[in-house]
Protein backbone atom coordinates (compact mmCIF):
# COMPACT_ATOMS: atom_id res chain seq x y z
CA UNK A 1 0.00 0.00 0.00
CA UNK A 2 2.90 2.63 0.47
CA UNK A 3 3.28 3.63 -3.03
CA UNK A 4 0.21 1.41 -5.37
CA UNK A 5 -1.84 4.45 -4.64
CA UNK A 6 0.04 6.88 -5.16
CA UNK A 7 1.49 5.23 -8.58
CA UNK A 8 -2.34 5.03 -9.41
CA UNK A 9 -3.05 8.48 -9.19
CA UNK A 10 0.58 9.34 -10.86
CA UNK A 11 0.16 7.10 -13.35
CA UNK A 12 -3.83 7.90 -14.18
CA UNK A 13 -2.61 11.95 -14.19
CA UNK A 14 -0.05 11.13 -16.92
CA UNK A 15 -2.34 8.89 -18.58
CA UNK A 16 -5.00 11.24 -19.12
CA UNK A 17 -2.82 13.63 -20.14
CA UNK A 18 -1.78 11.60 -23.16
CA UNK A 19 -5.39 10.37 -23.75
CA UNK A 20 -4.57 9.95 -27.38
CA UNK A 21 -2.47 7.77 -27.17
CA UNK A 22 -2.82 5.31 -24.43
CA UNK A 23 -5.92 2.72 -24.84
CA UNK A 24 -9.45 3.46 -22.68
CA UNK A 25 -9.21 0.48 -20.06
CA UNK A 26 -12.08 1.63 -17.95
CA UNK A 27 -13.62 -1.52 -18.20
CA UNK A 28 -10.51 -3.49 -16.43
CA UNK A 29 -11.05 -0.92 -13.81
CA UNK A 30 -14.45 -1.44 -13.25
CA UNK A 31 -13.38 -5.48 -12.91
CA UNK A 32 -10.74 -4.05 -10.13
CA UNK A 33 -13.42 -1.73 -8.39
CA UNK A 34 -15.60 -4.63 -7.69
CA UNK A 35 -13.72 -7.84 -7.49
CA UNK A 36 -10.48 -6.52 -4.82
CA UNK A 37 -12.72 -4.80 -2.27
CA UNK A 38 -14.92 -8.36 -1.90
CA UNK A 39 -11.65 -10.28 -1.64
CA UNK A 40 -10.24 -7.75 0.77
CA UNK A 41 -13.32 -7.74 3.05
CA UNK A 42 -13.05 -11.54 3.04
CA UNK A 43 -10.01 -11.71 3.53
CA UNK A 44 -10.19 -9.27 6.90
CA UNK A 45 -13.08 -11.45 8.64
CA UNK A 46 -11.37 -14.83 7.87
CA UNK A 47 -7.76 -13.00 9.29
CA UNK A 48 -9.18 -11.37 12.25
CA UNK A 49 -10.71 -14.66 13.46
CA UNK A 50 -8.01 -16.18 12.86
CA UNK A 51 -5.66 -14.37 14.68
CA UNK A 52 -7.56 -13.73 17.57
CA UNK A 53 -8.15 -17.39 17.89
CA UNK A 54 -4.02 -17.55 17.92
CA UNK A 55 -3.91 -14.86 20.65
CA UNK A 56 -6.19 -16.25 22.67
CA UNK A 57 -4.50 -19.88 22.55
CA UNK A 58 -0.78 -18.12 23.41
CA UNK A 59 -2.48 -15.98 25.95
CA UNK A 60 -4.75 -17.97 27.73
CA UNK A 61 -2.17 -21.60 28.13
CA UNK A 62 -1.03 -22.53 30.97
CA UNK A 63 2.38 -23.29 30.15
CA UNK A 64 5.09 -20.79 29.05
CA UNK A 65 5.78 -19.71 26.16
CA UNK A 66 9.40 -20.13 23.98
CA UNK A 67 10.78 -17.37 22.24
CA UNK A 68 9.17 -18.57 19.29
CA UNK A 69 6.06 -18.41 20.00
CA UNK A 70 6.56 -14.75 21.80
CA UNK A 71 7.95 -13.63 17.85
CA UNK A 72 4.66 -15.21 17.06
CA UNK A 73 1.94 -13.76 19.26
CA UNK A 74 3.64 -10.26 18.13
CA UNK A 75 3.49 -11.29 14.30
CA UNK A 76 -0.57 -11.97 15.04
CA UNK A 77 -1.02 -8.58 16.66
CA UNK A 78 0.80 -6.70 13.34
CA UNK A 79 -1.53 -8.78 11.30
CA UNK A 80 -4.69 -7.89 13.33
CA UNK A 81 -3.43 -4.14 13.52
CA UNK A 82 -3.18 -4.45 9.84
CA UNK A 83 -6.64 -6.17 8.92
CA UNK A 84 -8.38 -3.66 11.04
CA UNK A 85 -7.74 -1.03 8.93
CA UNK A 86 -7.97 -2.66 5.50
CA UNK A 87 -11.74 -2.71 5.42
CA UNK A 88 -11.39 1.58 5.34
CA UNK A 89 -9.36 0.77 1.86
CA UNK A 90 -11.79 -1.86 0.60
CA UNK A 91 -14.33 0.92 0.84
CA UNK A 92 -11.48 3.39 -0.76
CA UNK A 93 -11.49 1.46 -4.23
CA UNK A 94 -14.98 0.43 -4.22
CA UNK A 95 -15.76 4.23 -4.14
CA UNK A 96 -13.34 4.39 -6.82
CA UNK A 97 -10.08 6.04 -4.66
CA UNK A 98 -12.50 8.25 -3.49
CA UNK A 99 -11.47 8.72 0.17
CA UNK A 100 -14.49 9.12 2.00
CA UNK A 101 -13.44 8.79 5.78
CA UNK A 102 -11.70 12.21 6.48
CA UNK A 103 -7.79 12.74 7.14
CA UNK A 104 -6.94 11.80 10.78
CA UNK A 105 -8.12 7.86 9.67
CA UNK A 106 -6.46 8.76 5.80
CA UNK A 107 -3.25 9.23 8.19
CA UNK A 108 -3.79 6.38 10.86
CA UNK A 109 -4.73 3.50 8.91
CA UNK A 110 -1.91 4.22 6.76
CA UNK A 111 0.36 4.97 9.23
CA UNK A 112 -1.11 1.31 10.69
CA UNK A 113 -0.17 -0.71 7.42
CA UNK A 114 3.10 0.70 6.86
CA UNK A 115 3.37 -0.61 10.32
CA UNK A 116 2.50 -4.09 9.82
CA UNK A 117 4.65 -4.28 6.96
CA UNK A 118 8.39 -3.58 8.54
CA UNK A 119 7.20 -5.08 11.77
CA UNK A 120 5.93 -8.43 10.24
CA UNK A 121 9.08 -9.16 8.18
CA UNK A 122 11.82 -8.09 11.23
CA UNK A 123 9.56 -10.69 13.30
CA UNK A 124 10.34 -13.29 10.76
CA UNK A 125 13.60 -12.55 10.77
CA UNK A 126 13.98 -12.45 14.76
CA UNK A 127 12.25 -16.14 14.30
CA UNK A 128 14.75 -17.67 11.72
CA UNK A 129 17.39 -16.44 14.05
CA UNK A 130 15.82 -18.08 16.89
CA UNK A 131 15.94 -21.19 15.06
CA UNK A 132 19.33 -20.68 13.17
CA UNK A 133 20.88 -20.48 16.45
CA UNK A 134 19.03 -23.88 18.06
CA UNK A 135 20.45 -25.82 15.45
CA UNK A 136 23.11 -24.27 13.55
CA UNK A 137 24.33 -22.63 16.89
CA UNK A 138 23.76 -25.06 19.76
CA UNK A 139 25.69 -24.19 22.48
CA UNK A 140 26.00 -20.75 24.30
CA UNK A 141 22.91 -19.18 23.73
CA UNK A 142 20.69 -20.13 25.84
CA UNK A 143 20.63 -16.64 27.33
CA UNK A 144 20.16 -14.78 24.13
CA UNK A 145 17.00 -16.99 23.44
CA UNK A 146 15.45 -16.20 26.89
CA UNK A 147 11.56 -14.88 26.82
CA UNK A 148 13.46 -11.65 28.36
CA UNK A 149 15.79 -11.08 24.97
CA UNK A 150 12.75 -12.07 23.35
CA UNK A 151 10.33 -9.55 24.51
CA UNK A 152 13.11 -7.20 24.26
CA UNK A 153 13.72 -7.74 20.72
CA UNK A 154 9.89 -7.64 19.61
CA UNK A 155 9.84 -3.89 21.34
CA UNK A 156 12.49 -2.78 19.40
CA UNK A 157 11.13 -4.25 15.99
CA UNK A 158 7.89 -1.88 16.72
CA UNK A 159 10.20 1.08 17.74
CA UNK A 160 12.08 0.07 14.62
CA UNK A 161 8.73 -0.11 12.64
CA UNK A 162 7.17 3.02 14.57
CA UNK A 163 10.43 5.10 13.53
CA UNK A 164 10.46 3.93 9.65
CA UNK A 165 6.43 4.68 9.26
CA UNK A 166 6.73 8.47 10.36
CA UNK A 167 6.93 9.68 6.74
CA UNK A 168 3.58 7.97 6.24
CA UNK A 169 2.59 9.63 9.03
CA UNK A 170 3.80 12.92 8.49
CA UNK A 171 2.80 13.14 4.37
CA UNK A 172 -0.21 11.10 4.10
CA UNK A 173 -3.46 13.21 3.71
CA UNK A 174 -6.65 13.76 1.64
CA UNK A 175 -5.47 15.65 -1.46
CA UNK A 176 -8.06 16.92 -4.07
CA UNK A 177 -7.84 16.17 -7.90
CA UNK A 178 -9.76 18.15 -9.68
CA UNK A 179 -9.08 16.29 -13.08
CA UNK A 180 -11.35 13.34 -11.76
CA UNK A 181 -12.86 15.45 -9.02
CA UNK A 182 -12.18 13.02 -6.13
CA UNK A 183 -10.41 13.56 -2.62
CA UNK A 184 -7.65 11.02 -2.41
CA UNK A 185 -5.42 9.18 0.71
CA UNK A 186 -2.48 10.24 -1.19
CA UNK A 187 1.47 10.90 0.57
CA UNK A 188 1.62 14.56 -0.07
CA UNK A 189 5.46 14.38 -0.23
CA UNK A 190 7.25 17.71 -1.04
CA UNK A 191 9.52 16.97 -4.05
CA UNK A 192 9.79 14.46 -6.16
CA UNK A 193 12.76 13.08 -4.90
CA UNK A 194 11.20 12.08 -1.91
CA UNK A 195 8.94 9.65 -3.78
CA UNK A 196 11.97 7.72 -4.49
CA UNK A 197 13.29 7.83 -1.42
CA UNK A 198 10.39 6.22 0.19
CA UNK A 199 10.27 4.07 -2.40
CA UNK A 200 13.94 2.53 -2.20
CA UNK A 201 13.43 2.69 1.45
CA UNK A 202 10.55 0.47 1.83
CA UNK A 203 11.78 -1.64 -1.01
CA UNK A 204 15.23 -2.10 0.34
CA UNK A 205 15.16 -1.87 4.03
CA UNK A 206 11.52 -2.64 4.24
CA UNK A 207 11.92 -6.08 1.91
CA UNK A 208 15.43 -6.85 0.32
CA UNK A 209 17.66 -7.03 3.79
CA UNK A 210 15.43 -8.67 5.45
CA UNK A 211 14.07 -11.53 3.35
CA UNK A 212 17.89 -11.74 2.28
CA UNK A 213 18.60 -12.63 6.27
CA UNK A 214 15.49 -14.85 5.99
CA UNK A 215 16.78 -16.77 3.46
CA UNK A 216 20.45 -17.59 4.56
CA UNK A 217 18.97 -17.92 7.95
CA UNK A 218 16.18 -20.79 6.77
CA UNK A 219 18.54 -22.44 4.33
CA UNK A 220 21.67 -22.89 7.17
CA UNK A 221 19.49 -24.35 9.30
CA UNK A 222 17.81 -26.27 6.66
CA UNK A 223 21.87 -27.52 5.77
CA UNK A 224 21.73 -28.15 10.00
CA UNK A 225 19.29 -30.61 10.38
CA UNK A 226 19.56 -32.74 7.36
CA UNK A 227 23.39 -33.17 8.48
CA UNK A 228 22.12 -34.09 11.76
CA UNK A 229 19.91 -36.15 10.44
CA UNK A 230 22.39 -38.38 7.78
CA UNK A 231 24.29 -38.38 11.15
CA UNK A 232 21.99 -40.08 13.15
CA UNK A 233 20.72 -42.49 10.40
CA UNK A 234 24.49 -43.34 9.98
CA UNK A 235 24.84 -43.90 13.83
CA UNK A 236 21.33 -45.93 13.83
CA UNK A 237 20.08 -43.74 16.67
CA UNK A 238 16.88 -41.53 17.05
CA UNK A 239 16.65 -38.14 19.03
CA UNK A 240 13.14 -37.22 20.31
CA UNK A 241 14.51 -33.56 21.01
CA UNK A 242 16.11 -32.97 17.29
CA UNK A 243 12.47 -34.75 16.14
CA UNK A 244 10.52 -32.53 18.30
CA UNK A 245 12.39 -29.44 16.96
CA UNK A 246 12.10 -30.24 13.17
CA UNK A 247 8.20 -30.45 13.70
CA UNK A 248 8.57 -27.00 15.05
CA UNK A 249 10.66 -25.59 12.82
CA UNK A 250 8.52 -26.85 9.86
CA UNK A 251 6.21 -24.66 11.19
CA UNK A 252 8.66 -21.80 11.01
CA UNK A 253 9.15 -22.55 7.52
CA UNK A 254 6.24 -22.72 6.23
CA UNK A 255 5.08 -19.25 7.49
CA UNK A 256 8.46 -17.81 6.57
CA UNK A 257 7.86 -19.35 2.87
CA UNK A 258 4.18 -18.11 2.61
CA UNK A 259 5.26 -14.48 3.52
CA UNK A 260 7.79 -14.17 0.68
CA UNK A 261 5.47 -16.06 -1.75
CA UNK A 262 2.69 -13.52 -0.58
CA UNK A 263 5.03 -10.04 -0.79
CA UNK A 264 7.65 -10.43 -3.26
CA UNK A 265 5.27 -9.68 -6.45
CA UNK A 266 4.58 -6.63 -4.50
CA UNK A 267 7.56 -5.55 -3.84
CA UNK A 268 9.02 -6.46 -7.35
CA UNK A 269 6.48 -4.01 -8.88
CA UNK A 270 7.57 -1.38 -6.10
CA UNK A 271 10.93 -1.63 -7.73
CA UNK A 272 9.66 -1.31 -11.01
CA UNK A 273 7.74 1.88 -10.09
CA UNK A 274 10.87 3.13 -8.64
CA UNK A 275 12.23 2.64 -12.30
CA UNK A 276 8.99 4.36 -14.06
CA UNK A 277 10.06 7.29 -11.36
CA UNK A 278 13.14 7.66 -12.59
CA UNK A 279 12.26 7.18 -15.73
CA UNK A 280 14.27 4.44 -16.38
CA UNK A 281 11.73 2.81 -17.69
CA UNK A 282 8.45 4.75 -19.57
CA UNK A 283 5.35 4.63 -21.98
CA UNK A 284 1.89 4.00 -21.44
CA UNK A 285 2.23 0.61 -21.13
CA UNK A 286 4.35 0.70 -18.53
CA UNK A 287 2.19 2.77 -16.66
CA UNK A 288 -0.64 0.37 -17.41
CA UNK A 289 1.15 -2.50 -15.95
CA UNK A 290 2.26 -0.59 -12.64
CA UNK A 291 -1.14 0.62 -11.87
CA UNK A 292 -2.72 -3.28 -12.50
CA UNK A 293 0.29 -5.10 -11.01
CA UNK A 294 0.62 -3.03 -7.71
CA UNK A 295 -3.15 -3.37 -7.19
CA UNK A 296 -3.62 -7.15 -7.60
CA UNK A 297 -0.22 -7.95 -5.96
CA UNK A 298 -1.14 -5.88 -3.25
CA UNK A 299 -4.37 -8.03 -2.70
CA UNK A 300 -2.04 -10.95 -2.96
CA UNK A 301 0.07 -9.36 0.00
CA UNK A 302 -3.29 -9.01 2.13
CA UNK A 303 -3.64 -12.57 1.83
CA UNK A 304 -0.84 -13.49 4.17
CA UNK A 305 -2.26 -11.93 7.33
CA UNK A 306 -5.03 -14.13 7.20
CA UNK A 307 -3.20 -17.39 6.16
CA UNK A 308 -0.81 -17.70 9.41
CA UNK A 309 -3.55 -18.92 11.67
CA UNK A 310 -4.20 -22.01 9.19
CA UNK A 311 -0.68 -22.73 8.55
CA UNK A 312 -0.72 -22.95 12.87
CA UNK A 313 -3.15 -25.79 12.49
CA UNK A 314 -2.50 -27.61 9.88
CA UNK A 315 1.52 -27.18 10.40
CA UNK A 316 1.72 -26.96 13.79
CA UNK A 317 1.02 -30.21 15.46
CA UNK A 318 2.18 -28.48 19.19
CA UNK A 319 0.10 -25.38 18.69
CA UNK A 320 -3.16 -27.69 17.77
CA UNK A 321 -2.30 -29.21 21.41
CA UNK A 322 -1.30 -25.88 23.39
CA UNK A 323 -5.07 -24.93 21.33
CA UNK A 324 -6.31 -28.46 22.25
CA UNK A 325 -5.86 -27.79 26.23
CA UNK A 326 -7.16 -24.23 26.21
CA UNK A 327 -10.28 -24.49 24.27
CA UNK A 328 -11.22 -27.58 26.03
CA UNK A 329 -12.41 -26.31 28.63
CA UNK A 330 -15.12 -24.07 27.09
CA UNK A 331 -16.08 -27.18 25.45
CA UNK A 332 -18.74 -29.32 26.93
CA UNK A 333 -17.68 -33.26 28.04
CA UNK A 334 -18.62 -36.05 25.07
CA UNK A 335 -18.00 -32.83 22.29
CA UNK A 336 -15.87 -34.75 19.35
CA UNK A 337 -13.09 -32.63 18.61
CA UNK A 338 -12.66 -34.60 15.16
CA UNK A 339 -10.16 -32.02 14.17
CA UNK A 340 -7.24 -33.63 16.93
CA UNK A 341 -6.10 -37.12 15.66
CA UNK A 342 -6.23 -40.23 18.75
CA UNK A 343 -3.07 -40.13 18.99
CA UNK A 344 -2.10 -36.44 19.23
CA UNK A 345 -4.74 -36.36 22.04
CA UNK A 346 -3.29 -39.12 24.11
CA UNK A 347 0.40 -38.08 23.92
CA UNK A 348 -0.46 -34.60 24.48
CA UNK A 349 -2.40 -35.45 28.00
CA UNK A 350 0.09 -37.85 28.83
CA UNK A 351 3.62 -36.20 28.33
CA UNK A 352 2.55 -32.07 27.80
CA UNK A 353 4.54 -30.25 30.57
CA UNK A 354 7.75 -32.19 28.88
CA UNK A 355 6.78 -31.26 25.43
CA UNK A 356 6.38 -28.20 24.79
CA UNK A 357 5.89 -26.38 21.42
CA UNK A 358 9.04 -24.61 19.03
CA UNK A 359 11.54 -25.35 21.54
Amino acid sequence: LSGSWNSAISVFSENKSNSTICPDLNDWWEIVYYIVPKYIDTICVIGMLGNVFVLFTYSLHKGPLKAAEIFLMNLAVADLIFLTCLPFWAENIRNEFNWPFGNFLCRSTSTSISLNMYTSIYLLVAVSVDRYLTFVHTLNHRGIRSKTVAKGICLLTWFFGILLSIPTFMFRTVKHFPLWNISACTLDFPTPSWVIAESLVFNIVGFVLPSTAITFLNFSTIRSLQKKARERRALGTKSCKDHKGTKATRLIFTVVLMFLLCWTPYHFFVFLDILYQTEVIKSCFWGEVLNFGEQFCYTLATTNSCINPVIYVFVGKYFRQKALEVFSQFIPRGFPLSWVSFKETSSYFNVFPVRSSLT
